[in-house]
Parts: C-alpha cells; sequence; structure tokens
C-alpha cells in the first residue's frame, strides 16, 4: 500500500461507503415496512377507536400529554393509562370519574381542564388509549408510571 492517500483512494471510500450505507438504509427500511403489520393491533380499530383520536385531537390532549412517546411531556404518558389504571375491568369508570372530576384543585399542581365530555366521548377516549395500549412499543415507555 502506498504511503500517501490520493485522491482516487478517498473518491472510492467516499462511494463505497454512500452506496454501502444507502444499501443498510432501504434494507432497515423495507424491513421496518415489514414488521409494522405484526406490531399494530390494526386489526382492533373500529369506529369508536377513530372517534376516540378525533377527541383527542379535537381536545388537543397531546399538547399536555404524550402518546407513545410523542407530546409534550408535561403530564403524564397515556400510551400505557390503561394498563396502569386497571386493564379491562376497572379504566372506563376510573377514566369517566377523573374526567368529571377535573379540575381537581391541588394545591401546588397544575390543572387538567374539565373538557365536559359526553359519555360518548369519553367512552371513545377510553377505546382509543386502550387500543393504542396494545401496539407493540418495544416496552415504552420504560417505566410504568410513563
Amino acid at each position: 500500500m502506498s504511503e500517501t492517500f490520493t485522491k482516487g483512494m478517498a473518491r472510492n471510500i467516499y462511494f463505497g461507503g454512500s452506496v454501502f450505507f444507502f444499501l443498510l438504509f432501504l434494507a432497515l427500511t423495507y424491513h421496518t415496512e415489514q414488521t409494522f403489520p405484526e406490531r399494530t393491533n390494526e386489526s382492533e380499530m373500529n369506529e369508536s377507536v377513530v372517534r376516540g383520536k378525533l377527541v383527542w385531537e379535537q381536545n388537543n390532549c397531546v399538547g399536555c400529554h404524550s402518546l407513545l412517546g410523542e407530546g409534550a411531556y408535561f403530564a403524564p404518558e397515556l400510551g400505557n393509562v390503561f394498563v396502569r389504571r386497571g386493564g379491562d375491568a376497572a379504566f372506563v369508570p376510573f377514566l369517566h370519574a377523573w374526567m368529571k372530576a377535573q379540575p381537581l384543585g391541588v394545591p401546588g399542581r397544575r390543572a387538567m381542564p374539565q373538557f365536559n365530555l359526553s359519555e360518548q366521548e369519553v367512552d371513545d377516549l377510553a377505546e382509543f388509549l386502550k387500543w393504542t395500549s396494545k401496539i407493540d412499543t418495544n416496552n415504552w415507555p420504560p417505566n410504568k408510571e410513563g
């Protein structure tokens, strides 16, 4: 090997590395697209879940809460709130009571506003959060309380 580093050698390393990492990027993109159906629970999506997502968006919940790591970190992560607050047996009654009790008025704690959601809207929001909790997130969030 020569003692000098030529322009040709640098060009070959640049183009060779670029091609290698571009092919690696394509392979990882393909792998990700192939695993999406296994990781999501798209088959369980129904009209109630869609309406719940609409409630989530119309009330700008993401402005304070995060969902699966996306959103603001002002309020708790809600990607696993279904599991944290009782699952199938207790979550819907918990969410109804929680939404009716807002704002809590605890001194030193910022309050969640009262959105005055209907019973149907809270049920739909509960279905959306239940559906979200069943997405395979590679154990995100890292702790149970989000």
